[in-house]
């Protein structure tokens, strides 16, 4: 994990250095925010429903052509999903409670897309883009409104020993304008790998976030 992390920054340092280096090839860094709608897929998630979160982060677009750019940066996101039925909590006897559960994951997120930007109207551009993203949960919640004998609810770490595993990767893709220094973006991403600790059971992120930024 700590591997790839470091391969994604050296990369990210590499292509800054060689934009640094060419005076046609300049840095664009920016902010955004907006709103995230999750879900989980995957095998044993089929009563899962999306759940509302928020993204916020920083932006870097690098340029690697004129039309083309690599576009990266680092953002907080969250994730995750409202489950229903036998949730994965127990009693004190070790039966599965049965209620409703929130999954809060919570993430810094590594994208690293490549980025095509077409010029229409004046300043406007539109843009379109993909790649992979890496993530490493940093924080979450699970909390369940159960409704087995001794106990009504749980709230508890959801990167705990039992949940799910901090590290996550994936694919992504979005679409956006540009507006001058303003910035819209819809972007879905979709993960590849199993981030949940029990046996016998898998569950991939899934999500899409809107959000608004500025770039100077």
């Amino acid at each position: 994990m700590r591997i790839i992390i470091k391969t994604g920054l050296a990369a990210i340092v590499f292509l800054i250095a060689i934009s640094v280096n060419a005076q046609d090839k300049p840095l664009t860094f920016g902010i955004k925010a907006g709103m995230n709608i999750s879900n989980f897929s995957g095998d044993g998630v089929d009563d899962s429903d999306a759940r509302i979160g928020f993204n916020a982060g920083v932006t870097l677009d690098i340029t690697l052509t004129p039309d083309v750019y690599l576009l990266t940066g680092l953002e907080f996101t969250t994730k995750g999903a409202k489950t229903k039925g036998l949730v994965n909590a127990t009693d004190a006897s070790g039966a599965l409670i049965e209620g409703s559960g929130k999954c809060n994951p919570m993430y810094l997120q590594l994208p690293l897309h490549i980025g095509y930007k077409i010029g229409t109207l004046g300043d406007m551009r539109f843009v379109v883009h993909t790649g992979p993203y890496i993530a490493y949960g940093i924080a979450g919640s699970y909390k369940v409104d159960g409704k087995a004998a001794g106990m009504e609810s749980i709230d508890t770490d959801i990167f705990s020993s039992a949940f799910f595993k901090k590290f996550d990767m994936g694919l992504g893709f979005g679409v956006g304008a540009e507006f001058g220094k303003i910035c819209t973006a819809i972007n879905c991403d979709f993960g590849l790998i199993n981030i949940s600790k029990m046996e016998g059971e898998k569950i991939r992120n899934m999500s899409v976030a809107i959000s608004v930024g500025y770039k100077f």
